[in-house]
């Protein structure tokens, strides 16, 4: 006889089936757990194991002690959102420093969201909870653009529409991470802004990239003036002088036709097997509105 499914049981379904467990074969659907998995379960602290895909690495010390405080106060105000590995196992997707506050503040139980996420999804959500930080400085914000990009099989389009950004935003982040690495240092311990930075982008190679570095240091130049440094320093792209070729005899009597038709020698150039251009040059006013006229313009 076959297990009976466990759509619209609740809460206590998805903690206690082991068809919700993540590592198992069987696997529901997400319409079998819609109602449970907006259910906020309160689960005992040791249940939980961090998360391997936390691209966070650092947490400040006297930050997660003041939240640790608060917590021994007040208690969990925000659930932290995990997913169920097993019976009585589960995983973080998000939350990571309310989790680890709430250790500090030696809590036994903590209040979560109950998920159903495989691996790619985990690493998705806990990323793009990540880049919503107010905190993080530009390179950290890149590198997590980065890793959707490349594990999640993202599209910078597709990317800009996960995080809310627009695709020009995307992209200027994600560029940031060509820059060498003293650089990219400088932009975490905000030494730079992310305004310099993106100046910096546009020299042509990483020497200069270094030099006007370290100008921007010397003379604590203003991202303005950085704009600037670049735009003197840049080298311009040489003219490219347009090759003439010779035109045939058709194209000669069509010249002779135009000349003869507007009154005026006209300028018929070849500049290319599909391209040109025709001149036509005039002596007065008159002779402009003349040439209008037969143009019917």
């Amino acid at each position: 006889m076959s297990k009976k499914r466990v759509l619209g049981r609740g809460l206590s379904a998805l903690l206690e089936n082991d068809d919700t467990d993540i590592t198992n074969s069987k696997k529901l659907t997400r319409e079998d757990v819609t109602e449970a998995a907006g259910s906020v379960a309160l689960l005992s602290i040791g249940m939980i194991e961090a998360n391997p895909f936390q691209p966070r690495t650092k947490f400040e010390e006297e930050a997660l002690n003041d939240l640790s405080q608060s917590i021994a106060e007040l208690g969990i105000i925000q659930p932290v959102t995990v997913r169920k590995l097993g019976y009585n196992k589960y995983q973080l997707i998000s939350g990571e420093r309310r989790f680890r506050a709430s250790q500090l503040a030696g809590l036994e139980e903590i209040p979560a969201y109950i998920r159903i996420a495989n691996d790619q999804e985990m690493l998705e959500m806990a990323l793009v909870e990540n880049i919503q930080r107010a905190d993080l400085d530009a390179i950290e914000v890149a590198i997590s653009y980065q890793r959707l990009v490349d594990e999640c099989n993202l599209t910078q389009e597709e990317l800009s529409q996960r995080v809310g950004k627009k695709r020009s935003t995307v992209a200027n982040y994600l560029r940031l991470l060509k820059l060498p690495a003293e650089i990219q240092n400088a932009i975490i311990d905000r030494t730079i802004s992310m305004g310099h930075a993106r100046a910096l982008i546009n020299a042509k190679d990483t020497a200069t990239q270094l030099n006007m570095f370290n100008e921007i240091l010397k003379n604590e130049l203003s991202v303005r003036q950085t704009e600037e440094l670049v735009k003197e320093r840049k080298p311009s792209t040489p003219v490219k002088k347009a090759v003439s070729v010779p035109l045939s005899f058709h194209e000669q009597k069509m010249k002779a036709d135009l000349s003869e038709f507007f009154q005026t020698t006209v300028k018929l150039q070849r500049q290319g097997e599909e391209t040109g251009k025709i001149i036509i040059p005039f002596e007065s006013q008159d002779h402009l509105l003349r040439i209008m006229e037969l143009l019917d313009l």
